[in-house]
């Protein structure tokens, strides 16, 4: 399989720390003063027993297709995906498992910032459809700063079915629909949960709603549309660790 360029500080830096990728080499600028960053991410590939190659800045802009590569490029194979029973057979011993599902989020810019949002909001996993959906891409691990790299994902080619499998599995599923009937903040977020983002525009889609528990909405001062998709997502995610965080403490 032909490897992938990540590119940038943080994806790269990240890739190495997750370890979860097979990393053939780390690309770093040759001819100048490496230093901060870049020198962090030398004694990290050289302690995990990684290839280091130095090359010109023309070739690393090349390699990575971008000028933006900041000094820094890896080859690395794919991002390990998870299958759904995978993804849930590790959070058995989780009293309250956090899952983020997102159903056919078309913006790679969308789901870079969905994915570094759900990585600090303690969500668990997150699942994606497999078609008319942003792919886990390097591009989106850079948009991501490189949390991606660290969240466990899985593609799924049926969302209903993998929702119907979750009830099954104690799951409550919620649903963000601007026309839900529920405010977000008097929704009970804080147990097993899976919150559904639905695509730009279109919102979820007709079964997939239809499937969900409960239907939320965020509260708005004006009559707005709506929320875009990545911004809707961190609204849901840190009410949910707000609440969650709240039950532990109390």
């Amino acid at each position: 399989m032909k490897p992938e360029i990540l590119y940038g500080v943080h994806p790269v830096q990240e890739a190495v720390r997750a370890a979860r990728r097979d990393i053939q080499e780390v690309l770093l600028t040759s001819g100048k003063k490496k230093g901060g960053r870049l020198e962090v991410i030398e004694r990290q590939a050289q302690k995990a027993g990684l290839k280091i190659q130095q090359v010109p800045s023309d070739r690393l802009t090349a390699i990575a297709g971008d000028r933006r590569h900041q000094g820094v490029a890896a080859r690395v194979g794919p991002l390990p995906l998870f299958q759904l029973p995978e993804m849930l057979s590790g959070m058995d011993a989780k009293p309250a498992p956090f899952l983020l599902l997102l159903d056919q989020v078309l913006d790679p810019h969308n789901l870079g910032a969905l994915l570094r949002t759900a990585l600090c909001a303690g969500v668990d996993g997150v699942l994606c459809t497999h078609d008319r959906a942003a792919a886990p891409t390097p591009s989106v691990s850079r948009i991501s700063a490189g949390a991606m790299e660290h969240v466990r994902i899985a593609i799924v080619t049926n969302l209903v079915s993998a929702i119907k499998t979750l009830q099954a599995n104690r799951f409550w599923v919620a649903g963000m629909d601007a026309a839900g009937k529920q405010s977000l903040f008097t929704a009970d977020l804080a147990g097993p949960l899976a919150v559904i983002i639905g695509g730009e525009e279109k919102g979820l889609r007709p079964l997939v709603k239809k499937q969900c528990d409960f239907l939320v909405a965020i509260p708005q001062a004006s009559a707005l549309n709506s929320l875009n998709a990545s911004v809707a997502g961190a609204v849901v995610m840190y009410e949910a660790c707000r609440q969650r965080c709240a039950h532990q403490e109390a």
